[in-house]
């Protein structure tokens, strides 16, 4: 009997030993995971939001020093009743520029200006007019062309016949759940993916089921966008980062950082991981309201921003409108339309009006359509000056 304790406790350190040897091991993947199951905890969020590259991997993008200002504008009054608004819905941050001028800059819950936040979704819009560019140079020939033509991989799964068109509107019937409450949907799942280092466009290719057939039907699929990256990358044989550095944001000359949440193999997450300056979002949102010009080159092609922020998905009557990555309001008023993310991110451009608002947000009830109504009610109020 004594010789079995002494067995049983060899056994046990043994084990306990091994144990060590393997969350040192796998310790970056276990601080990941649970970085993933606790980003969204009331009391981390707005923390979690600011500074992702502490518990994800991540890539900086390579942008040479071409920092421009924005210029300072005349000072903006936010509508009535706005303080309460802005608690209300969890603002961390609201930059507005009009006329292209900076006339509203302020940060809320501990943030700060030089802070890079998470877009979330913001992030598909990007990607959007990265695909613009690449649609111009001739890497991809037609918007109708299969996605398989430049990810030969997705062959026999569930984007085996959707084209660049259809991952563009959201409208591939592939089946995906977006339930960020559910711990075992596909979008958590795909979370856990991330977090474990594992592979991205394993995930996508994984994918077999769909509801129905591309171009029939709309639904809300952020996978889509992965698989959009996914042509980008087949189409032009380079990195999304290396990309979006050279065509879109190094271009801009941002002035702060900017870095995508990356997979085990670096490549970008792009339907939500690019981060960046509040200031730098709104930066973007200028380029679009001038129709891609910037420091009189033309960044993104003209006929492309109007075609992506112009709704041409096959959304429902209820639904807000869906162009190329940009959403539009039901009742959108001419050229106004939006980017915009879980937990309240968004950047509104109004071109009518010359206003562009940049806000993030940590807000819990982000889904209730009637709050998203008030949001954009509250935009255009700014943009009409009330």
């Amino acid at each position: 009997m004594r010789a079995f304790g002494k067995w049983l406790g060899r056994m046990l350190f043994a084990l306990l030993l091994a144990s060590i040897v393997v969350a040192y091991w796998k310790r970056e993947e276990v601080t990941r995971l649970l970085a993933v199951n606790t980003l969204f905890e009331p009391s981390r969020i707005v923390e979690n939001f600011s500074h992702m590259d502490r518990a994800f991997l991540h890539v900086p993008l390579q942008i040479a020093p071409l920092s421009v200002p924005l210029v300072q504008g005349p000072a903006l009054m936010l509508p009535s009743g706005s303080d309460a608004f802005l608690a209300e819905r969890h603002v961390t941050s609201l930059v507005i520029l009009k006329d292209g001028a900076l006339v509203f800059e302020q940060y809320y819950r501990g943030t700060e200006r030089d802070d890079l936040r998470i877009g979330w979704s913001l992030s598909k819009s990007f990607i959007s007019a990265l695909a613009g560019v690449v649609l111009a140079e001739g890497h991809i020939t037609g918007l109708d062309d299969p996605v398989t033509d430049y990810v030969p991989a997705l062959k026999g799964g569930a984007y085996d016949t959707a084209t660049v068109r259809h991952v563009l509107n959201m409208a591939t019937g592939v089946t995906f759940d977006e339930d960020y409450l559910d711990y075992n949907s596909d979008i958590n799942r795909m979370g856990r993916v991330l977090a474990l280092g594992g592979l991205m466009d394993d995930f996508a290719v994984g994918l077999t089921e769909t509801f129905t057939s591309p171009g029939s039907d709309w639904q809300y699929v952020s996978i889509d966008t992965h698989v959009l990256s996914m042509v980008i990358r087949g189409a032009t044989g380079r990195s999304l980062s290396e990309l979006m550095a050279e065509k879109i944001i190094g271009p801009l000359g941002i002035e702060g950082g900017a870095y995508y949440l990356t997979d085990g193999a670096s490549v970008a997450f792009a339907l939500g991981g690019l981060n960046m300056t509040t200031r730098d979002y709104a930066r973007f949102g200028q380029l679009f309201l001038q129709q891609g010009m910037w420091q009189g080159q033309q960044i993104v092609p003209r006929d492309w921003v109007v075609a992506s922020t112009t709704a041409s998905a096959p959304t429902g009557l209820n639904e807000y409108g869906y162009g190329y990555q940009w959403w539009t309001p039901l009742d959108a008023r001419p050229r106004e339309y939006m980017g915009r993310g879980i937990y309240g991110q968004y950047l509104y451009i109004n071109e009518p009006a010359g206003v562009v608002i940049a806000l993030t947000a940590a807000d819990p009830d982000f889904r209730e359509r009637d709050i998203q109504n008030e949001i954009i009610a509250w935009f255009r109020a700014i943009a009409d000056g009330e």
